[in-house]
């Protein structure tokens, strides 16, 4: 499999791992709606923000879209969209390594790129996730008139997409609504009372014996299948279709057969990677649409229409699911995914993640109509948390930061020894769960009601006592984390307990 090659690859492709995990502090006054809507707008860098989130949604989310910026010197001013190539891929690199983490086994990532780093983005992507995990280029008409200023104008830009399941994929992906192009297809010239309909081909390729039989028309005639092909069914299934009025000759009953395909029963169709800007919209609705949430003045250049993203939710997620955009940009994921029934978790650097994100889902809360509001039957609803980094967990040496609670070192002791998310994020007792027949508690921060270093914190007969009445119906080996241990090693191995100091044993996994 190829590779890409540039002067700092070997220090880039490391460089998540030199990111420190830092906590999440809520900003109540920036939050809005239902707090318990479980949608989360995040400010700061995202590769600090996706490590923040690696021990509570590593593993749990559906679907991630992200719009990065493509290198070309034409965002918009909020972005550094003129970064030097090598400069862009190590950027690249990092983030999906760490979105990689944060994908459901039946997850997929979505990436809008143009031209200039496509073909780049594929062959690191193909690296990050593993090139069978690619599923396709989607290839999105982003204008609907050519620009009379280049020497060949560009209509398009690509939307690539990786799933962590690539076999499984067909069977978990949505089929997309018919647009108008397919629904004209279906007209309704007899009349019938079951609606629009359109005749489907009633022969098959091949010469299977079951399928050979003749049939009479309306008009007395006698057919049988044309020269190659057969009948799509048996004598049977004809029969079926038949006494269903399903059947259909042509106006003077004297056509080849056909099948009624009727518009009411169709559940949708198969998606395809051409994505006309008449179906997902293109950018100049984009503009609009934020012109009217923001203003003629806003200096978001090149946004996504809410039809793009409401094309990909719908393939790639079910109400409920979770998307994460660390992209955010103007919100335009996060409204959609709002307006949709999804949560969401949405990451945004600048001061637009107040000045713009805030109050665009604030408004999508209160039941903003513009975009893909109506078609969604969007009404209003929900809500969001705001959140800013906080300090790292841990300090320069890789020591515990002494005012660390317990919920956040346990997640992050649970990531580190499971390499999944807390299941248990707001549980405070010191068994903090078991992963494939391995229990794990913490003895921390007074966690069983005593601070004294001397007891609450550290392994007794005592402790493990109450470590034990708290793990419910487990059994089996365990690793407890403390600040010493009273026991035994005898009594250690008799209970099967591997013991690990904090601060010394607890790491900052990279």
């Amino acid at each position: 499999m190829p590779i890409l090659r540039w002067l700092t690859r070997d220090e880039d492709v490391r460089a998540s791992e030199k990111v420190p995990y830092r906590l999440m502090e809520e900003a109540p006054e920036l939050s809005y709606g239902d707090q318990n809507a479980g949608n989360m707008l995040i400010q700061g860098d995202n590769l600090g923000a996706l490590k923040a989130l690696l021990p509570y949604y590593a593993g749990q989310v559906k679907c991630i879209y992200i719009d990065p910026p493509y290198n070309t010197g034409s965002a918009f001013e909020h972005y550094d969209d003129n970064l030097e190539h090598s400069k862009w891929l190590a950027m690249m690199w990092c983030r999906l390594e760490l979105l990689r983490e944060l994908l459901a086994e039946d997850g997929s990532i979505w990436i809008s790129i143009d031209e200039d780093e496509h073909a780049y983005l594929k062959v690191i992507c193909d690296e990050v996730f593993g090139r069978r995990k690619f599923v396709t280029t989607n290839v999105w008409q982003k204008r609907y008139a050519p620009d009379s200023r280049v020497a060949i104008s560009d209509a398009h830009e690509y939307v690539l997409c990786y799933a962590m399941e690539p076999r499984s994929f067909k069977e978990t992906r949505n089929l997309i609504p018919l647009g108008d192009a397919q629904t004209k297809q279906f007209k309704n010239p007899d009349k019938d009372p079951r609606g629009p309909w359109k005749a489907d081909n009633f022969t098959a390729p091949g010469h299977r014996p079951n399928q050979m039989y003749e049939i009479t028309l309306p008009s007395g005639r006698i057919v049988t299948p044309p020269g190659g092909r057969c009948w799509r069914v048996t004598r049977e299934g004809f029969e079926r279709f038949r006494k269903n009025e399903q059947m259909y000759y042509g106006p003077n009953g004297d056509g080849a057969p056909s099948v009624k395909r009727f518009l009411a029963e169709m559940p949708g169709m198969v998606p395809w990677t051409w994505w006309p800007h008449t179906d997902v919209g293109h950018y100049q609705e984009g503009k609009k649409e934020n012109q009217a949430i923001f203003g003629h003045d806003d200096t978001f250049g090149t946004p996504k229409p809410e039809r793009l993203i409401e094309r990909i939710l719908q393939i790639a997620t079910n109400p409920g699911d979770l998307v994460l955009d660390s992209f955010l940009g103007s919100g335009t994921t996060a409204a959609v995914a709002q307006k949709m029934g999804r949560r969401y978790i949405g990451i945004e650097m600048g001061e637009h993640a107040v000045t713009h994100c805030v109050p665009r889902l604030k408004q999508v809360v209160d039941g903003e109509q513009g975009g893909i509001s109506e078609a969604q039957g969007w009404q209003g609803g929900g809500g969001f948390r705001f959140y800013r980094l906080g300090p790292p967990v841990f300090t320069e040496e890789g020591q515990i930061q002494p005012d660390i609670k317990f919920p956040v070192l346990a997640a992050h002791i649970w990531f580190t020894e499971t390499s999944t998310s807390w299941p248990k994020p707001h549980d405070q007792t010191p068994f903090i769960g078991c992963h494939y027949g391995h229990g794990y508690a913490l003895l921390y921060n007074g966690i069983l009601g005593d601070k004294a270093a001397s007891n609450g914190n550290v392994l007794t007969h005592k402790t493990l006592a109450m470590i034990r009445a708290s793990q419910g119906d487990f059994e089996g080996p365990m690793t407890i984390y403390g600040e010493r241990t009273m026991l035994s090693e005898a009594t250690l191995n008799a209970e099967q307990i591997e013991f690990k100091q904090t601060p010394y044993d607890v790491k900052a996994r990279t």
